[in-house]
Formats: structure tokens, sequence, C-alpha cells
């Protein structure tokens, strides 16, 4: 046949530690019909402050390949939610190769079409808090790469004829497809006269979706005469693949015939009519053709599209029950109610299922949890022992011959299984991230009996029935957020979980928080800001009413900003979020700015107001940015150096003179603030944080009891010294200013003045 390569490839991202499925990178790929492989190239690369990260360590990277829906990952081995199934996925962990790039590459031969998920994320880190900007991060950079081949003019079989083929022998094999419409009970795949050199040296294969594999359904022809393939509940609405393969070293051309069968079962005594219908008949793809428009039955058979002889027949006994629709209710994004006309309460007879169908929309669906929910109404049994099972099944109703069997599955299906009776009346199933297309529900009624499951007679059970899409499971609970994510295009929702607890609905208290605890954890949080008291006392004693002011600020939004915070139920918030953190941020840096200014002796009010206009444009730039938030202190600071030179260049001796003041206030001052940075920026951890942060709130507020400089205040016994007039200059020095008294009244004020 003839291939053609398609290149497909996604932007870089920086790659996250897992700590939920919202801390993963998701990609989005779509892979056409008729594709023989799919090869992903994984490129992964560092980067720290714009150049390679040869010095950054290695980190190994996890990618998870899923296909129709984003893979349900599990990587902390955390518990699930009750009644919540999940689905399977392939996972590939990445190695690093050279310093600073590595590639991995995945393979899949056949892959099923449509849309493929990748998921990608680096290990589960201690939880650091880092400060933004004060050293150069390490970046871990994952771009995937896909491309696939298909193979072109595949060439179809119509039911009921009978295609003629020769193998020529340099070809190993033939590949066909047929389309399976809804309401197909039996796809029946049969090879005819086949003459070789050595009898019949075929392999006849069978796959829906895509072509097959070497573990596909496969009948040997040498060794089955008639040779033919019968296929049970074939998924609907599908192509099935048909390879015919030549066993390995059969010489000669070998000759062989092959038709398809499909039983309908909503016309249980006949097959698919033995002509080519239009495709809407078939509800066939619109590229697949027409014949005309030609209904059933209402004209004779057209010729043959691939020289095909007489058709066949095919009779069975089985039969389809009918499916009854849902009706789509969209309320919001993954918010979608699906009611049942006549509903919610259905009746399931006891001699046949009732069968219902859930379609859930491609892509826009796959990214929430599919809920379903069944009660027995218990006084509809009349005294009955009856059970009412429940199979959901993705893209075929499952209606098994035996109506005692209480399994979902066959050989080539699986589905999910509730069950619900007068002891357990209430049974749930959540399905995250389901894949979309139809779900069909089948409900039937039997009765428990010494020997297992019989049918039922004469009772008709009654069934609430509840189905509707959601985020998330319960909403993430209390313990938890549900986030609605968006990878380019593609939405998809996941919970945040908090306060220790963890799992995909975060209903796992492995490691959750106390209440104790976190109670503990809030009051630390909030009572360490009782020591900006002294700091304030200290500020109204000495005159400084400003100062004292803007650390009642500090100290009011601090405590509120840290009790709205809080990840628990412990949490207690009287203004909205942001406010009371731009707050806070900007109480803790003027803080530092009015302390400062104070210590330079500058009166001036505009330097406050500076000050206060500065710290809210670079809190309004970025509140966690390194220098947004340190270039004002040390622009403070350069005010104070600047006021301290040209005082100790006036007055010729340095400034504080005393080493008292530099010995008790000063230097205890500066350390213990030097403390506090140190700790803020390279000790502080999620799990350390409640005691490290309320520690760095006792040593900013002691600090600043430190470093306020005392005011002076003239004695009454002394009046205004006279300014000498003529030329010369004059140097004061208050000797308890230069002390650093924090009471004047304590000593008396003895001003000298010399010119």
């Amino acid at each position: 046949g003839l291939f053609v390569t398609d290149y497909f490839t996604r932007t870089p991202r920086k790659l996250s530690p897992f700590r939920s499925f919202a801390s993963i990178e998701l990609f989005h790929f779509h892979i056409p019909e008729d594709t023989v492989i799919a090869v992903w190239n994984l490129i992964t690369f560092k980067e720290q402050g714009g150049t390679f990260g040869d010095q950054c360590p290695d980190r190994s990277i996890t990618v998870y390949f899923r296909s129709g829906a984003p893979s349900v990952i599990n990587p902390l081995r955390t518990h699930f939610p009750r009644d919540t199934a999940v689905p399977g996925s392939f996972a590939l962990t990445l190695t690093w190769t050279l310093p600073n790039r590595t590639t991995g590459v995945f393979n899949v031969t056949s892959p099923l079409p449509g849309d493929w998920f990748l998921a990608a994320h680096l290990p589960k880190d201690e939880g650091k808090i880092s400060v933004k900007g004060l050293y150069e991060e390490c970046q871990y950079l994952f771009q995937p790469q896909l491309i696939v081949q298909r193979l072109v003019n595949i060439a179809v079989l119509y039911p009921g004829y009978v295609t003629e083929q020769s193998m020529a022998p340099h070809n190993r094999s033939c590949l066909y497809k047929v389309f399976v419409p809804s309401y197909t009970s039996r796809v029946l795949v049969e090879v005819l006269r086949c003459r070789g050199a050595e009898g019949c040296p075929l392999w006849l294969r069978v796959r829906a979706k895509a072509p097959p594999l070497h573990n596909s359904t496969a009948l040997d022809c040498r060794e089955n005469e008639p040779c033919w393939l019968a296929l049970d509940l074939p998924f609907w609405q599908h192509w099935y693949y048909v390879l015919v393969e030549r066993h390995p070293g059969a010489p000669g051309t070998v000759s062989f015939q092959v038709t398809v069968q499909l039983t309908d079962c909503s016309r249980p005594s006949l097959a698919r009519p033995p002509f080519l219908p239009s495709s809407a008949s078939m509800n066939m793809p619109h590229s697949f053709g027409s014949a005309g428009g030609l209904a059933l039955g209402d004209s004779p058979p057209p010729a043959s599209p691939n020289g095909t002889k007489r058709p066949l027949a095919f009779h069975t006994g089985e039969r389809c029950w009918p499916v009854r629709p849902t009706l789509r209710n969209e309320l919001d994004t993954f918010s979608v109610h699906f009611y049942i006309f006549f509903g919610p309460n259905v009746s399931v007879p006891p001699d046949r299922p009732a069968v219902f169908v859930i379609n859930l929309l491609p892509v826009l669906d796959s990214g929430g949890v599919l809920n379903l929910e069944l009660r027995l109404n218990v006084s509809s049994l009349c005294g009955e022992n009856v059970t009412v099972f429940g199979c959901l099944n993705h893209e075929v109703p499952l209606t098994s011959g035996d109506n005692a069997s209480v399994t979902c599955e066959t050989e080539s299906l699986a589905g999910f299984l509730l069950s619900v009776n007068a002891t357990a009346s209430l049974s749930r199933l959540r399905i995250p991230y389901p894949q979309t297309g139809s779900w069909y529900l089948s409900l039937r009624s039997l009765c428990a009996t010494e020997h297992g499951y019989e049918p039922c007679t004469n009772v008709t059970a009654e069934v609430y029935l509840r189905a509707y899409l959601s985020p998330c499971i319960n909403d993430c609970g209390i313990y938890g957020q549900c986030k609605l994510l968006r990878t380019n295009n593609y939405l998809y929702a996941a919970c945040e979980c908090k306060a220790g607890w963890n799992g995909w609905g975060c209903t796992d208290n492995a490691e959750a928080f106390s209440y104790g605890f976190q109670l503990l954890s809030t009051l630390l949080l909030c009572l360490s800001n009782v020591m900006f008291v002294p700091p304030v006392a200290i500020a109204v004693r000495s005159h400084y009413l400003l100062e004292a002011a803007v650390y009642i600020f500090t100290m009011f939004f601090s405590t509120f900003y840290h009790a709205c915070d809080q990840p628990g139920i412990v949490v207690f918030c009287i203004m909205d979020y942001d406010v009371l953190q731009f707050c806070d941020f900007l109480g803790s840096l003027m803080s530092v700015w009015v302390t400062v200014i104070a210590m330079a002796r500058l009166q001036p009010v505009v330097l406050y107001l500076l000050g206060a206009m500065l710290l809210s444009m670079a809190l309004q730039m970025d509140r966690h940015g390194l220098w947004n938030l340190l270039g004002p202190s040390l622009f403070a600071l350069g005010i104070m150096a600047i006021a301290w030179t040209a005082r100790t260049i006036r007055r010729r001796h340095c400034y504080p003179p005393t080493w008292k003041r530099w010995a008790f206030y000063l230097c205890p001052g500066a350390l213990i603030a030097a403390a506090a940075v140190l700790l803020y920026a390279f000790v502080e951890t999620e799990e350390n944080y409640f005691y490290i942060h309320s520690i760095w709130h006792l040593l900013i507020a002691g600090s600043v009891g430190f470093l306020l400089p005392p005011r002076a205040k003239p004695g009454r016994r002394l009046g205004p010294l006279p300014r000498r007039k003529g030329c010369g200059y004059q140097l004061c020095v208050n000797e308890q200013e230069e002390l650093g008294l924090v009471d004047p009244a304590v000593a008396s004020i003895n001003s000298i003045c010399t010119s």
C-alpha cells in the first residue's frame, strides 16, 4: 500500500514536581485513521538562567500515555475515593543520557485512532519555599513530537459481497476494512476458495478501530476449513480491519476470496441486506460514499464495487432490545445532567433488560468525571429477593444470551458492574476522565435462589437512575479545591488538596493534619503578631506616632491574613483574600521603610509618601518577586546611609558616636533582622512553615524594637539655646540622643555648643 507520513509537535513546557494532577503538564494529540505506526519523540532539556543547565541535578521524568482521555495517575500510591473506577494507562520513565539533554522514543504499532494524551511530571520534592529571584532556578523542559505513518486507499469490504484477491509471491499480506453500524450483534469474516502451492497458507486476523496486531483475534486457515472468524457484540459505528497474512516461507501465488456478514439485531431473521445500501441507511461516514440513495429493499442490488460475486445469506435467532436515549442538559463546564425520558424512575421488567445510552461529546467531556447512581425502590419488590444488576459498557451494550450471567465482561469487552437489592439499595460508580462516545447501561433484574441467580417471574423492579458529569469527585471535599485547567484548547479539571490530605478526591487522610494541629498552626501564625505590641509602645512613648500607626496596621492585617490563609478548616476571613494579602505585604514593607527613615532622623512627610507609593507599585507588579520587594528597602537604607554619612562629616566623628548605641541597640537589632531574613529565604518549607514563619514574625517585630531610635525631648528647665551671629559654624551635641536612651526623662539634658 501507499504510506503517508504526518508530523506533529508541541511547544516545550516547564515540568513541575508532582503534588496532584493539577501540577502535571498535559499534551493532546490526534492520531488519524488507518495509522500503522506512531512514534513519539520525547525531548527533555535543562535550563538555568537562560542558558543550558549543565550544573542542574538529574531528575527522572515520568510520562504517561492513554488513548481517548487523560491518564488517571497515582504516583504517590494514595487511596482513591469509594466507588471509583481507575482506567489503565502506560507509563515511561526517562533517564538522562547527556548533561543537559535527553531523548526518549515510544513506538505504538497500529495505535487506536482519535485523541491521545500525554502527561509528564517530575518526582515529588521536599516542598521548599523559595524566594522568587533569589537564585537561578533549574528548569526542566519537556517537548513531545509525534510522527505517524498511515496507509491510504485501504480496500473496503461491503457486507454481503465476495471480494476476490490474488496475493503475489512478493506480497506478505492484504489489508481490508469494513464499517460496522449500530445495532450489529455479530461480525462474520470468511475466507473462501483459498488456493496455493501448499493448500491455504494464510492467517486471518480481525481487529476493531485499527489494523490487527500479532495478538489480535486470529485463525490459521491451514488448520480450519472453512476459514472464518465470528465476533459477537462488535463495537458500533467503527471500522473493523481484516488482515489476510501469508505464512512465512509459503511459495507461489495465493488466490482467495474474502467476505463479511453483519448480523442486524433489529432484524433477527436476516443479515444485512445483500446489496450495498446508502451511507445513511448504514450510519456510515459521509466519506464512505453512497449507492444512489436506495432504501432497504427498494430495488435490486447494484453492481459490486470490488468485483464481488453472489451475496451470502446469514441467519440468526438473536435479537436486540430498544435503547432509550437520554436528554443532555448542560449547566456549566463539566456540569452536565443526563435526563431519562419519563424518568428518573425506571421500571426493569423480569423478562428483558432496560438499556440506556449516555453520549459524551468528543474532547469536551473527557476532562471531567462520569457519575452514575442507582437507588432501588424496595417497596416495588413485593417481598421477593430481587437484585438489579447494571452493566455500563463503552460503545456497545452488553446483552448476554445467558440471562443468569452477572458479569459485564467478555473476551473482547470489559465493563463496570453495579448491583442493588433490598439490603444494599444504593450503588454508585465514578469514572474519572471517561472516554468519549456512547456509554450503554443495561439494567436487568434477577432473583437469588439456592442455585444462584435465576430470572424473576412477575416482579418489575423500580430503580431511580441518576447520571451526570461533574468536574471533580464530590467537588474535592472540604480539604480540596477543584481547579479548571487548560492545555491549548483542551479543558480538564483536577483536585488540589490541602492540610496534608491526598488522593484523587482529597479523601486520603494518611498524612492529614489533625484539627488540633490546624488550630495550633493558626494560633501560632496569628498570635505571633502580638510581638508588634512592644514596638508600638516604644514608638508611642518616643512620639513616633506615624510609625506606631504603621506597626498597628501591619499587626492587624498580618493576623487576619494568616487566619484566612490556612489550608484546613480553621479559617477566618474578614475580607477578600487578595485584599488581605496585599495589605499584609504592604504593611510589612512599610514597617521596614518607616523604621529605616526614623533611624536616619529625617522628618519630611514626603519620604513616607514616596515609600508608600513605591511599595504599592512594587507589590502590584509582583508580590513575590525578590527585587520588587528588596529594591525599596535598599533605597531606604541608602537614604539612611547618606544621612548618617552627612552627620559624620559635619560632626567629624562617627555617627552614632557612642559604643553603647552600637552594642546594645544597632548590632542586636541588625543581627535579629538578618536571622529573620535568612530563615525566611533559606529554611522555610511547606512542612515547617507554621513555626518558622511564626519565628519570622517574632524576630522582625523584635528587631524593630531595637532599631527604632529614641526621640529627644528638651527639658523644661532649659530654654532654646541662643545662636551666635557672625561668621563660623556651631556644632550642637545632644548627649541623650547619642547615648540612645529610650526614656529621655530619666537623664538630665546637657547640650554643649561649640563655635
